[in-house]
């Protein structure tokens, strides 16, 4: 386990300094010339760090050097403290990262570099980012809800966490399942996926965000043609089972969600991952498959089988993998496209969350 990072300006008596990504580009650009820069110094500033991934001002040498100490006395690169570094066997390494308290709350999340299962293909790592300190949903399986919601993210706090990623290694792709519920926060997460789009270069096909559902949201969402693939957490094909595992959409049809998705794939060709969490003797009989394939029929989709990851004090087990084959057999037998997507670092407890739980505790 690596140190934490330095405390903090404000923790060291130092004057705060404002967060670089926190400033709008345009009122950067005066704040450079009020520094003695030129205007095109505030691109060639955001392009370090965004595009060449620079996280401090002294490397930036593209930049006179009187303008990079002016800058390093007011400005961070970042705005987060990181309070812990967990690596995995697998090589996975998990982020708790603490940005700015409110009223004295804790205010940390957690990011997930997970490189590729074999190094020797060239790929790049695919990154898990947060969108909420805490979250709001309180699935009974997941650690993320247990302490509630904080706040939302910023823009530059969620494009902050691709910054660190890519300095463990090249990504390739990104998944918005971190802590939170990004369409709770999608005005902010949409902001940061223009710069991550725009300025740090990974592309629509390559980030997928991950929700719970919200039929109203997705349908006002999708004709603004987003950039990003979508995945719908089901977990269970039946209602009442549904409203106790996602008790924040309690009430809602799944069959709302499903057309909501259709919606979704009729306004964006894109088509929709669902993703169901296999919970031992709760939703993996043979009777869950049958009823899932009945709800998935006829519609283009993909399903994602995740084996629980276990959570301290979550009632749930993990089923065996005799179970899994068969849930997923049952499925293909009534053609329904799936995949078990078994989660990477277990031995450092993965499931999203369990980091932050652990430091608050």
């Amino acid at each position: 386990m690596q140190q934490p990072a330095a405390a903090p300006a404000q923790e060291t008596g130092q004057p705060e300094r404002t967060p670089l990504l926190s400033i709008a580009p345009a009122a950067l650009a005066a704040r450079v010339v009020e520094l003695g820069g030129k205007s095109f110094h505030a691109k060639i500033l955001r392009s370090a760090v965004l595009a060449q991934g620079l996280l401090d001002f002294e490397s930036m040498t593209a930049l006179p050097k009187q303008l990079r100490e002016r800058l390093g006395a007011e400005f961070s690169v970042l705005a987060a403290r990181e309070v812990d570094r967990v690596h995995s066997r697998d090589r996975t390494t998990k982020l708790l990262l603490s940005f700015a308290r409110e009223g004295g709350r804790d205010a940390t999340v957690e990011t997930v570099h997970i490189p590729p299962r074999d190094p020797t293909l060239g790929q790049g790592a695919t990154l898990c980012v947060s969108t909420q300190v805490g979250c709001p949903v309180g699935c009974p399986f997941c650690a993320s809800g247990k302490a509630g919601l904080v706040r939302n993210l910023e823009a530059h706090e969620i494009v902050e966490q691709f910054l660190r990623g890519r300095a463990l290694g090249e990504l390739s792709r990104c998944v918005v399942m971190g802590i939170g519920e990004p369409l709770l926060n999608y005005a902010n997460l949409s902001a940061a996926l223009d710069v991550v789009h725009d300025e740090i270069g990974l592309g629509a096909r390559k980030i997928t965000v991950s929700t719970v559902g919200f039929p109203e949201r997705l349908r006002r969402i999708a004709p603004t043609k987003p950039r990003f693939q979508l995945a719908i957490s089901l977990h269970t094909p039946d209602d009442a089972q549904r409203d106790v595992l996602v008790p924040a959409m309690a009430g809602v049809p799944i069959e709302d969600i499903l057309a909501a998705g259709d919606f979704w794939f009729e306004s964006t060709g894109r088509e929709v991952t669902y993703e169901y969490v296999l919970l031992s003797g709760e939703n993996d009989s043979e009777g869950h498959a049958m009823r899932l394939a009945e709800r998935l029929a006829r519609r283009r989709c993909t399903l994602n089988l995740i084996p629980f990851n276990p959570v301290r004090g979550a009632p749930y087990a993990r089923p065996m993998l005799a179970a899994v084959e068969h849930f997923q057999a049952a499925l293909a037998e009534r053609h329904v496209v799936c995949t078990v997507r078994w989660s990477r670092g277990v031995e450092n407890d993965a499931a999203c969350g369990q980091l932050r739980i652990q430091q608050l505790n």
